[in-house]
């Protein structure tokens, strides 16, 4: 044996063994993180993984980072048997974090098991499980979602396969499901990682792949069911062990919007076998929402076509809330017998408790499992979703305080007052009739009530003072539960105080005539005193009219006409009704010149136009004493015309604002033809309202100022930002395992959706605009608006490139570039220090290291490698190099050799055959050389390196 292949064989070797001690050929599992305490940071850190027992190595050390630079080597632990050639481990850890922040926690530990179908070289690919969490707090204390359901799961050739995890999350917040793919380190997907569903798994047992679904009418599908996290598989093809990836996302309301708190992976296993079972069926009852208190009796129902006995399994976080978790029977599950006449059954109990409301619902995972004699067992899921709500507030009496113009309200102690933590005073002129729906909690915003109060959960009365005459007031209770779990009860009945005594003017009206800068006009209406004591206030009336700018308030007040006038209409002229809001009050006088209170303020309506592309969108307000959204007159109507004259405006549609709210979108709906860009339309809108009063006539029926704008969207939509979870390539996992001679390449983008909804829904798509290295120009990538939030660049020659998204709305107009992104190659080039040129053709040539010698199954001129062997070739070969200048010196100095790669057969390999620039062999010893390399790297200042060593030439 020549010494330099002795010396790369035993290194080699020693790799090797070291990689195998290690392999513990895991297959499926997942990282769980429990707060040990919402005042710390001290967080429990779990890892569930499932291994092949028929390997003789165990679970251990693996490498646990936490995401904040520190990790662990986790201990050797024996397995626990899960079922035939199925291990089951736990490691639990605990760890304090340094503070607020985003923090990925990973475990990876080599190996996976062999011959999974849908990766390649499976047993030599590192097994990588991440978890995200989020420290902040005004997210406030979270934990990660659990899953009840193990993650390997069987099935048969040409029968759907059905998986669940199970998940619920601790806190109540809201879980979303979507797929991923298995890593092998951080942003590193296993190699060749394919669908389960693709063509190759069906040719390869010659199955129609058109027809290739359970029903054998369809290709078959993979999905997940991003709400329940079922995934159906329908239909398996080749027999075989199959891995896949899935994230079970948390979502937590913040400020009114859902915001995504942290995510678990799972990366699970399927087994298929060759098997002509037929599924069993799960029948499960429809989902319910039931008020705090309800005991829930039902019966879950399951069936096999073979008459296979079954089990019936429940996964549930309803089985193991404290107090009065949910039970159920047989427990434990066992097979039962069926039949054309008889089914299996499992009988599901919860008596549900004020502790049990929240936001979200339970989901309750049913899953059958049959054991036939025909082949492998077959399963099903279903879910099953119950909410639990808290029950109505319920009221005591509510009275009016003449003295003090207020009512007086007191409602009975909340039943669940223990589990919620405030009540809700809500407030509206006039009744409207109103009684929840099932699972309608909350007050809903076409009632048009508005929150006048939110008070401790313990308070049992409140006074609400400052009401306008003649008005009918009622109110509505509403609980709130605390967050994150949530929740909001039922709404209370209504409760209406009879109207105030009208002992002073009753403003009924505040329209707008004629909009103008300085001719506007507004006609200004009331109602006299009629219900005050015209003993000591003796008729007839006389007023003053005051006017003040915006909805409410005294800006800029001044008296409308000078002493005061009999009537009860007031034509303000000489105002600029285009611009300003204006809001009136009436002082009253008896003739006996004593002063009257005066009337409630009540403002004109302000009409707002925003355009948008080809439409435009109308808003509309008020601030007035009377309610604007009654249930008896609920439509609002809006006119249209080319120009800004009163007498051309025409009714072209009516709104009803308990539905639609005080918001129009005017798309050319009324005679089907589009609005044009560039083209003025003018709208006023009409109010109607009433003071629920019946001795007041109603409607109150006002005008808007009128307002002209064009269809135009001029704003650009929101600058995109990178997603925060985008990272570049691992290169100390690339240069592993990744193939010498890759020379396609694929960068994958993704950024953010926008958080304001009105720039969500504005954006059509999004360009990409894309720079070979640092320093050059961004060009806009030639292809359609992508409709999604990532992006694959696919057949690229290197990872090196950097990246910007734009916005685009429907409109046309674009957004700002984002800030860029990067990705970077993994460079290397090394070489070896022995090579012997002595003709037998085994280590011939000083080379970089490559596997292009590699035949099949690791034959080489010096022999064949094992598989570690291979490994370690493969991650010293030269990757990413543009160009080599290469220079040899014998131990004097003298430059004995000189290389430059480019050209024929001048590869950056090197190939040095030992002789010198004149073609003489060189004799053995130790020689020194210098190599400038110029990688292909993202930054072209970082682009040059040189590499200094030395070689030992032995013939």
């Amino acid at each position: 044996m020549k010494y330099g292949k002795f010396v790369l064989g035993i290194a080699l070797l020693m790799i090797g063994i070291s990689h195998s001690i290690q392999a513990t050929h895991l297959r499926a599992g997942e990282i769980t993180v429990e707060r040990v305490s919402c005042n710390g940071l001290t967080f429990r850190i779990t890892i569930t993984a499932y291994t092949n027992t028929g390997s003789p190595v165990k679970f251990s050390d693996g490498t646990l980072s936490f995401g904040d630079g520190t990790s662990l080597q986790t201990p050797t632990i024996d397995n626990t048997q899960f079922a035939p050639g199925i291990g089951f481990v736990q490691f639990t850890t605990e760890h304090i974090f340094p503070g607020p922040g985003y923090y990925t926690i990973s475990y990876k530990e080599r190996n996976r098991n062999a011959n999974i179908l849908n990766m390649s070289n499976s047993v030599n690919t590192q097994f990588y499980l991440e978890t995200v969490i989020i420290i902040d707090p005004f997210i406030g204390c979270d934990n990660s979602p659990r899953l009840l359901v193990p993650p390997i799961d069987k099935g048969c050739t040409g029968g759907a396969w059905y998986h669940n995890p199970g998940a619920y999350d601790p806190d109540g917040d809201s879980l979303s499901y979507e797929f991923t793919i298995p890593k092998q380190d951080k942003n590193i997907p296993v190699n060749n990682y394919r669908d389960p569903n693709l063509k190759e798994f069906y040719d390869r047992i010659g199955i129609d792949y058109s027809k290739a679904d359970e029903a054998q009418g369809n290709q078959p599908t993979f999905t997940i069911n991003s709400t329940t996290g079922t995934i159906i598989w329908d239909a398996p093809g080749a027999p075989g062990e199959y891995n896949i990836a899935f994230r079970i996302i948390e979502w937590r309301k913040i400020g009114g919007v859902f915001k995504q708190i942290g995510f678990v992976t799972r990366d699970m296993q399927i087994v298929i076998e060759d098997c002509k079972n037929r599924r069993p069926e799960l029948k499960v009852p429809k989902d319910i929402c039931v008020e705090a208190g309800t005991i829930i009796k039902e019966t879950i129902f399951g069936t096999d076509p073979d008459y296979d006995s079954v089990k019936i399994e429940v996964f549930s976080q309803a089985l193991s809330v404290n107090p009065s978790p949910a039970t159920y029977s047989p427990k434990p599950p066992i097979f039962q017998s069926t039949s054309s006449i008889k089914d299996a059954t499992l009988e599901f109990n919860w008596e549900t408790k004020c502790d049990h409301v929240k936001e979200q619902p339970y989901q309750v995972v049913f899953k059958i499992t049959d054991h036939s004699s025909k082949g492998s067992s077959l399963v099903q899921f279903k879910t099953w979703n119950i909410k639990v709500v808290g029950p109505a507030p319920k009221w005591k009496t509510a009275t009016l305080d003449l003295a003090n113009r207020a009512a007086n309200l007191e409602w009975e102690p909340y039943a669940c007052q223990k589990n919620a933590v405030t009540m809700e005073v809500w407030r509206r002129v006039g009744e409207f009739p109103y009684d929840p729906p099932p699972c309608v909690t909350g007050i809903p915003d076409f009632l048009g009530y508005t929150l006048i109060a939110t008070l401790p959960i313990g308070t049992t009365k409140y006074v609400n003072k400052g009401l306008a005459s003649g008005a009918q007031y009622c109110y509505r209770l509403v609980a709130n539960y605390p967050s994150p779990q949530g929740g909001k009860s039922y709404v209370s009945k209504e409760i209406c105080v009879p109207p105030f005594k009208a002992d002073r003017a009753v403003i009924t009206n505040v329209t707008v005539d004629k909009t103008d800068v300085v001719n506007g006009q507004i006609t200004v209406k009331w109602r006299s005193p009629f219900d005050i004591d015209k003993v000591n206030f003796p008729p007839p009336y006389s007023y003053k009219v005051f006017r003040a700018e915006g909805f409410s308030g005294k800006n800029k007040i001044v008296e409308t006409f000078p002493g005061t006038r009999p009537d009860t209409v007031w034509v303000d002229k000489g105002i600029n009704t285009k611009d300003v809001i204006y809001n009136y009050r009436i002082y009253g006088f008896a003739s006996n010149g004593i002063p009257i209170d005066s009337s409630a303020v009540a403002s004109s309506v302000r009409l707002e136009i925003k355009p948008e592309y080809e439409q435009l969108e109308l808003t509309w307000a008020a601030a007035v004493p009377w309610s604007n959204n009654t249930a008896g007159y609920p439509w609002h109507r809006i006119y249209r015309g080319a120009t800004a004259n009163e007498s051309q405006l025409v009714l072209i549609d009516s709104v009803n604002v308990n539905k639609k709210k005080f918001h129009y979108l005017d798309s050319g709906q009324y005679n089907k033809v589009p609005l044009k860009n560039g083209q003025n339309y003018c709208y006023r809108v009409m109010t109607r309202g009433s003071y629920g009063n019946p001795k007041i006539k109603s409607p109150q029926i006002n005008f808007s100022q009128i307002s002209c704008a064009s269809p135009n969207d001029t704003i650009p939509p929101c600058k995109p930002v990178f997603s925060t979870s985008l990272k570049g390539v691992d290169c100390a996992q690339y240069i592993v395992n990744s193939a010498c001679d890759a020379n396609q390449f694929t960068n994958i983008i993704s950024w953010a959706r926008p958080v304001d909804i009105t720039c969500k829904q504005d954006i059509r798509g999004y360009n990409i605009y894309y720079a070979r290295y640092i320093g050059d120009d961004f060009k806009k990538l030639d292809i359609p608006l992508v409709a999604d939030t990532v992006f694959r660049h696919e057949n690229l020659p290197s990872y090196a490139a950097c990246y910007k998204v734009s916005a685009v709305d429907r409109a046309g107009n674009e957004s700002k570039l984002s800030d860029s992104f990067c990705f970077d190659n993994c460079p290397n080039y090394e070489l070896p220090n022995v090579f012997t040129p002595n003709g037998d053709d085994c280590n011939e040539f000083f080379s970089a290291y490559s596997t292009r010698d590699l035949g099949e199954s690791g034959n080489t001129a010096c022999g064949k490698l094992t598989t570690e062997q291979i490994q370690e070739r493969q991650s010293k070969c030269a990757r990413f190099v543009l160009k080599v200048v290469f220079t040899v010196y014998n131990r004097w100095g003298g430059v004995v050799y000189t290389f430059e790669s480019g050209g024929e057969g001048k590869t950056i390999y090197i190939d040095w055959n030992g002789r010198d620039n004149s073609g003489r062999e060189l004799s053995t010893g130790v020689y020194y050389y210098s190599a400038q390399v110029t990688f292909d790297v993202v930054d072209p200042a970082k682009k040059d390196r040189t590499i200094k060593g030395w070689v030992q030439l032995i013939r």
